[in-house]
């Protein structure tokens, strides 16, 4: 079986609109965003109609065994200096565990490295979301720094640490990476 019958990630249409505001408000997936409050109907509208006109942002609906099961996307996209943040949620607990947030690290690293031929990639992550943060430097990224006290949620100022990868650091990390995701499929089948 190849990685490509089980996982897929599909551009985002309007009628995921209605599934991706339900996800916005799972607490499991909430937890993790830098917003802490209930996302109303009108304000999700508002930011996924924006999505649709953003040059600077791509957004992709997560799939694994033909079921819709978080999304995925770039943003800050910029041509210029060849870099790019991301981002990703699982909205299925059922899938967690199972390997998706590392096939979906590995299709990002291959989309921005090898089509948009970028030289950086960069994220950021809740400093308590270690598992994340572990999983990142388990493909290559190292920690840049620290933005301090970065947002309020929750009456509580979090800290956000900033990762990245360079092209450089995935042509180096591919081999090995491919492998853990050879092994990861290995064990679905």
């Amino acid at each position: 079986m190849e990685l490509n019958e089980i996982f897929i990630l599909r551009e985002i249409q309007p009628d995921d609109k209605d599934m991706i505001f339900r996800w916005r408000n799972l607490p499991e997936v909430a937890e993790y965003m830098y917003t802490d409050h209930e996302i109303s109907y009108q304000e999700h509208e508002q930011w996924f109609d924006s999505i649709q006109i953003d040059t600077t942002k791509k957004y992709w609906i997560i799939n694994f065994n033909s079921e819709d099961v978080g999304v995925v996307n770039l943003y800050s996209i910029d041509y210029h200096n060849k870099r790019c943040y991301w981002a990703f949620y699982l909205a299925s607990s059922n899938i967690r565990g199972k390997g998706v947030g590392s096939f979906v690290e590995y299709y990002v690293l291959k989309y921005v490295f090898e089509e948009l031929k970028f030289n950086k990639l960069c994220c950021e992550v809740i400093e308590f979301n270690k598992e994340v943060i572990n999983m990142h430097k388990s493909f290559g990224f190292g920690e840049e720094g620290c933005f301090k006290e970065h947002i309020l949620r929750k009456r509580q100022y979090l800290n956000i640490i900033c990762l990245a990868i360079l092209a450089s650091g995935w042509k180096a990390q591919k081999t090995l990476i491919e492998e853990k995701i050879e092994e990861k499929l290995g064990k679905l089948i």
